[in-house]
């Protein structure tokens, strides 16, 4: 039974660091989903446990079971900021399985607010989340996220070859991975 962990999944010390980067990125577009569902609390209740988690609070295999409650909050709106909201905190949940998951959080989070931009302004958008994100990594995070493969080489996870690899989410993933690449360069 010595099967070998995916190199997306992290160590659980890396995954409990990542996590409350994830929860950030996560949280920053909360208001977009309770404004478009304000009654639904698993978004919010996902983002808070996943801090909890990263804090060492909740045990991995609780958030485990419990990974998918904050996404399927998606299906309770048809706006798709909201929905990219919900996800962002649904992939936030699953870095207790999976690290890589904490990329497709920050991902789905510079979506949501591609997607709630004014007309013309999208990228702008986009491209302010993902350097508010790169700017909100600790050293320890930057670490933890730079062991993970490059987007779409390794199947063993969120960032082989699919949802997280097209479109928006695919060069925000690429592009907080060129920054990582950058800053573990020796200068």
């Amino acid at each position: 039974m010595g099967s070998m962990a995916s190199p997306q999944t992290l160590s659980e010390q890396d995954r409990r660091l990542v996590a409350g980067w994830a929860a950030a990125c996560a949280a920053r577009v909360l208001p977009l989903f309770e404004a478009e569902v304000p009654n639904d609390l698993r978004v919010r209740d996902g983002i808070e446990r996943v801090r909890a988690y990263g804090r060492g609070e909740l045990e991995s295999a609780g958030e485990i079971k419990r990974r998918f409650e904050a996404g399927r909050a998606a299906g309770s709106t048809k706006v798709p900021a909201a929905v990219a909201a919900a996800r962002a905190a649904g992939q936030a949940s699953g870095v207790a399985h999976m690290g890589a998951h904490a990329l497709g959080a920050a991902a789905y989070a510079a979506k949501a607010r591609f997607l709630a931009a004014a007309q013309g302004q999208e990228e702008a958008e986009r491209c302010a989340e993902v350097e508010w994100q790169i700017a909100a990594m600790s050293p320890e995070v930057r670490r933890a996220l730079a062991q993970l493969p490059e987007l779409g080489t390794n199947s063993s996870g969120p960032l082989g070859k699919g949802l997280l690899t097209a479109g928006v989410l695919g060069m925000t993933i690429s592009e907080i991975q060129a920054a990582l690449a950058d800053a573990t360069q020796p200068r």
